[in-house]
């Protein structure tokens, strides 16, 4: 059986500037490549420390059959507005994170230090929201003056894709579809799981082809994604819970794979924490 180290018992110390390294901002794209599938891949051998420059669409070479490939099925929502304080008209950019209650939305606003609680926020000339509190993370949360209907019907019309941090430039209509991955379903998140925006339908079948099993999870990247960390000792790092979802038949065959001693592979770090949190109790996978 293969053993699975839950948790280690001798604490470490991590340290911010441990991992500092340096990456032109030239070098960073500011847009995908032109054809979904197109983009480069570095292969990490551990045990021999061997790199290779390789292409998303050899991928595949490095599965087996029985494998089991798991991915995330969450979805963006285009969460960042434009909105107008009231009798100011000051513009502040308003990041909508989650839906607290029915009308209750908690946020950020940029920049924070325009907005206080008492403000309200025009988004329209129909729809604005009241500043009712305060965040432990420096949000804000707001009440909306319509049903959350309408206002995610105006959200879905009129609201911008969340692009990450060391993308520089503004939102493009195109951004709709591209920073969005193809296993897309469930919205909720603030953030595309990154490593599936590789994947394009061709890929996906030479890995079904194969004979590798590909399983859906859900997690909903939240606010943490784009914390910036501001403490030397990691442990000091205050990370933002997020919601995740394993269904019984994704649980039962990710276990099926597992007990017949095939690989268990992880589509990117949001369904690594997925399964780590869902294995805490134990060394299966929970629903």
């Amino acid at each position: 059986m293969t053993k699975f180290e839950i948790f280690d018992t001798q604490p470490k110390t991590y340290r911010l500037s441990d991992f500092d390294y340096e990456l032109p901002e030239e070098l960073i794209a500011q847009y995908p490549t032109e054809k979904r599938g197109d983009s480069r891949m570095l292969v990490v051998h551990s045990e021999t420390e061997k790199l290779e420059d390789k292409h998303i669409q050899d991928f595949v070479d490095y599965l087996e059959p029985g494998d089991c490939l798991v991915y995330n099925d969450t979805r963006v929502f285009p969460a960042k507005l434009i909105a107008k304080k009231d009798k100011t008209d000051a513009t502040v950019e308003v990041f909508l994170l989650r839906e607290l209650e029915n009308q209750i939305w908690e946020i950020l606003v940029k920049p924070a230090r325009k907005v206080r609680i008492g403000n309200k926020l025009r988004f329209s000339e129909y729809i604005y929201s009241d500043v009712i509190d305060n965040t432990v993370s420096g949000g804000r949360v707001i009440r909306h003056n319509c049903s959350n209907e309408e206002f995610m019907e105006f959200v879905l019309k009129e609201g911008h894709s969340p692009l990450p941090p060391y993308i520089t430039r503004d939102s493009e209509p195109m951004d709709r579809e591209r920073y969005q991955t193809i296993f897309a379903k469930k919205p909720g998140a603030v953030a595309a799981p990154t490593a599936g925006l590789h994947f394009n339908e061709e890929l996906v079948k030479k890995i079904e082809k194969k004979g590798v099993k590909m399983v859906p999870i859900t997690l909903h990247i939240g606010l943490g994604t784009f914390r910036q960390v501001m403490v030397e000792d990691l442990h000091r790092h205050h990370m933002d819970s997020e919601y995740f979802e394993i269904s019984e038949s994704s649980a039962k065959a990710i276990n099926d794979v597992k007990e017949k001693g095939k690989r268990i592979i992880a589509m990117g770090a949001s369904v690594v924490r997925a399964l780590e949190s869902s294995m805490i109790t134990g060394t299966d996978v929970n629903p």
